[in-house]
């Protein structure tokens, strides 16, 4: 049987052959045979392998066993010598060729080194070579770089031109827009042409060169106009609302006062922020021009919308009668003072609405400087009529301080601003108020020296009462008193020298009190006042009168007065909130006294001597008491003695009541009752207890004692 490999042997039916190498199974020893090349294949280089031998199957199925016969054995053999002699001829072959490629290379390295030889040669003829062309083309190189040098140089330069031409591009554009001016183009398309002019002029600048100067001059020039333009529209936005206005019907209402309209802001706003910037290259050094025209031009509307009230302030301050004391609220400097206020604070929001925030106060500054000259005016025109009338207008002095003052700190607190200009403004008229202190006690003086009678009837003065109408007035002021009297120092008001200008501001050690309470310091000067008022009404008295009756009347009305004014007025209350005591119930008593040291005399006559070692003693108490008794144990000369002094206190007791009924109408109510009082409490118990003991020395004639105890309580009751 015929087969792949050139092999031919028989297949025996139903057997299989086991191959002894690799133990698989076959049909026949001819596939056997074959699988053994297959192994020889498997085992040497693909030079030395057997083709395809896929046409043999292996065996279906194993069997059980596998014979081995001669035949296979020799052929098992025959393979093996067969292997070894291919392997050691393969090996031999192997060999040769390594040989042969060892030479192959030894010859390849030979050629490499002579090549390397050559190489070398050549480099080093090749490096002569470019030394020799350095030598010669060096020069030229770098003739060559310096003319790329001079190419970029004149390339920059030419660009440079070319930028520095760039910003007149579209100068008859801007020019025309300028020229225009805002009313045409519009006012924001008027700050946009300016500004790209600007940006231009400023390119123009930044070069340097000559040629450009001509066009520097004419956009400088341009710039100017523009510039002009704006001011012009901005001078016109502002005097479309510059008209003065009526104050007082604004106070009256209680309405804000009018500002700048809000459509009109956002545009002065915008010029002025072109204005100020000062950057149009004209040499112009003008700081803050839109600032100044606005101050012009608001200013004179501040002004002129407050003269009326100015001039009204002046008038309502002058009285129809000279010896008439102000009386609060009749000048019209409150509404003055507010009005300035509510038109100041109108003016400080346009203000800030339209310039910068480092400009705010230059400017409210500059605006309201003429309405500002023409207060401080007005108040020295008020405080040289308050110097003519200092005693009735000094009160009017002391408000005009107070509204300044109030004026001062609120425009402070709301702007930050004007606060020293109107203490400034108000300063003339506070030097009157300090001087007006000492002026008021030096006029009381003045005025009781001049005195040289006193009515007979022992009535209080009219001074007294207009003396504690100022105080009435007075202390109706207490915060502008308050900080001048701090000033002047606690008592410095009491010396004369307080009211003469050139010696009120010398500093004292009571002026430099830091812990001074203003509401003390007032309570102190009123207190100082009505002593020195009743003081020179005690020596007065003395130096007119002889009569203590009239004396004691005389002082005991005017201290009623007194009395009765400070109870009716703020004076109490200041003086319960200060602790300052009262003094006047001291000169009450005085006063008092004094007139009970003329009754006296009757209450002399009433007075007996008792004799305890002349016999028993009198019994005590009134009930008692046996007069005819007491009177028979007297001898003649005392019952003489009794009698005169019966006489003496009737007529004694009888004149004064004559003098008393005449005086009560001068009294002053509660000093009538009060003296009736005192009278009885003095004059009824010694009379009492003497016609007690004595009456019926008269047998009751009536001719020594003519009055008995009821009938003298009712005379005297009727005192009152």
């Amino acid at each position: 049987m015929e087969n792949d490999t050139g092999y031919d042997g028989d297949v025996e039916d139903g057997r299989c052959w086991l191959c002894p190498l690799c133990g698989n199974e076959y049909e026949n020893e001819a596939a056997a045979y074959l699988r053994d090349w297959c192994i020889f294949n498997a085992c040497f280089p693909n030079n030395l392998k057997v083709k395809s031998l896929s046409s043999l199957k292996p065996a279906h199925a194993p069997h059980p066993s596998t014979p081995i016969t001669p035949a296979f054995t020799f052929r098992f053999i025959a393979i093996l010598l067969v292997f070894y002699f291919v392997m050691v001829g393969t090996r031999n072959v192997a060999f040769a060729e390594e040989s042969a490629e060892v030479e192959l290379l030894r010859a390849q390295a030979e050629k490499q080194r002579d090549f390397n030889k050559r190489l070398l040669g050549t480099l080093g003829r090749v490096s002569e070579l470019g030394n020799s062309l350095k030598l010669e083309l060096g020069p030229v190189y770098n003739d060559t770089q310096s003319l790329q040098t001079v190419t970029d140089n004149a390339g920059r330069l030419l660009n440079e031109l070319q930028k520095q031409t760039r910003p007149l591009e579209g100068k008859a554009d801007e020019e025309r827009t300028i020229r225009d001016g805002p009313a045409v183009v519009g006012v924001q398309n008027y700050l946009a042409s300016l500004k790209r002019a600007e940006d231009k002029l400023s390119n123009l600048k930044s070069t340097n060169f000559r040629v450009n100067q001509e066009a520097m001059s004419e956009l400088g020039s341009l710039l100017s106009y523009g510039r002009q333009q704006l001011q012009s529209l901005f001078e016109s936005l502002l005097q479309e609302d510059a008209n003065a206005i009526e104050p007082l019907q604004f106070i009256t209402k209680q309405l804000l006062f009018p500002g700048i309209p809000q459509s009109k802001i956002s545009e002065l706003a915008a010029l002025d922020g072109f204005i100020s910037a000062n950057q149009f290259g004209t040499g112009h050094q003008d700081s803050l021009p839109s600032a100044r025209l606005y101050a012009d031009i608001r200013g004179s509307y501040l002004s002129s919308s407050l003269q009326n009230l100015a001039s009204a302030s002046i008038s309502t301050s002058r009285k129809k009668s000279p010896e008439a004391i102000y009386r609060q609220g009749t000048s019209g400097i409150g509404t003055y003072a507010n009005a300035i206020e509510g038109i100041f604070l109108a003016e400080w929001r346009n203000i800030t609405l339209i310039f910068a925030r480092d400009t705010w106060s230059t400017i409210f500054e500059l605006t309201t400087r003429r309405a500002i000259t023409e207060f401080s005016k007005t108040l020295r025109g008020l405080g040289a009529q308050i110097k003519s009338n200092i005693t009735t207008d000094c009160f009017l002095a002391y408000e005009i301080i107070g509204i300044v003052n109030l004026l001062a700190i609120r425009m402070d607190s709301q702007t930050g601003q004007l606060k020293q200009q109107l203490i400034d403004a108000v300063k003339p008229v506070r030097d009157t108020a300090k001087a007006s202190i000492g002026e008021l006690l030096d006029d009381i003086r003045r005025r009781m020296g001049a005195m040289i009678t006193i009515p007979n009837d022992g009535a209080a003065l009219p001074l007294t009462t207009e003396v504690m109408s100022r105080l009435q007035t007075l202390v109706l002021y207490p915060q502008p008193l308050s900080s001048i009297l701090t000033s002047l120092g606690d008592g410095n008001w009491s010396s004369s020298a307080s009211a003469n200008g050139s010696t009120a501001s010398l500093p004292s050690t009571k002026s430099f009190d830091v812990g001074a309470d203003g509401n003390q310091l007032l309570a102190h000067y009123v207190t100082d006042t009505i002593e020195m008022l009743l003081s020179n009404l005690e020596s007065l008295a003395k130096r007119l009168t002889r009569s203590k009756a009239v004396h004691g009347v005389f002082m005991a009305n005017n201290v009623a007065i007194v009395d009765r004014m400070i109870r009716s007025s703020e004076i109490q209350s200041l003086f319960n909130s200060t602790s300052t005591p009262n003094k006047v119930e001291v000169w009450r008593k005085k006063a008092t006294g004094t007139y009970l040291d003329a009754w006296r005399e009757p209450c002399a006559a009433l007075m007996d001597v008792q004799y305890t070692n002349r016999g028993a003693r009198p019994p005590s108490g009134s009930n008692a008491i046996d007069s005819a008794a007491i009177v028979k144990g007297l001898n003649s000369k005392d019952k003489d003695a009794l009698k005169e002094k019966f006489k003496s206190f009737n007529l004694s007791f009888e004149a004064l009541s004559a003098k008393h009924k005449e005086m009560s109408q001068s009294m002053e109510r509660e000093v009538r009752s009060q003296l009736a009082r005192d009278i009885q409490a003095m004059i009824e118990p010694l009379y009492a207890r003497f016609w007690d003991r004595y009456h019926e020395v008269d047998k009751g004639r009536g001719k020594y004692v003519r009055y008995d105890k009821g009938s003298l309580s009712a005379q005297l009751s009727s005192m009152g």
